[in-house]
């Protein structure tokens, strides 16, 4: 296996993009300076997770039960109950992503450079 710049296996940096999703992916695409396998890892682990986990949040955030001051009982206030459809939704997004992270980090780690459609020749063209 090849050495990255970090003096890490080509496998373990790679599989290391993917450990802490979108934030190590940042964190290794600056670090890294010579070694593309690792810096495609790095790229494909911000396009993904980073987008996925705001996605899920905000649908999270919208679909989430909230309370409301000044009516209801005596101006107490009153609890809006949500839109459980999107609370589902969201859950749904970070099954998928914890899915997509245990993928990724194990084909990392195996030396597999394994393309997601899309999001891969995107990270594969900023890596060039």
């Amino acid at each position: 296996m090849a050495k990255t710049s970090m003096n890490l296996e080509e496998n373990a940096a790679s599989a290391l993009c993917y450990i802490l999703i979108w934030i190590t992916g940042i964190i290794f695409y600056i670090l890294e300076k010579d070694n593309k396998t690792v810096k495609f890892h790095a790229m494909q682990s911000i396009i993904t997770f980073l987008p996925l986990s705001i996605l899920a949040w905000i649908i999270g955030w919208i679909g989430s039960p909230k309370w409301s001051y000044g009516s209801g009982f005596y101006g107490l206030g009153r609890v809006d109950p949500g839109i459980p459809a999107l609370v589902w939704a969201s859950w749904a997004l970070w099954v998928i992503a914890v899915i997509l992270w245990l993928i990724l980090m194990f084909k990392a780690y195996q030396g597999e450079k394994f393309k997601l459609p899309i999001v891969g020749d995107i990270a594969e063209k900023q890596v060039k």
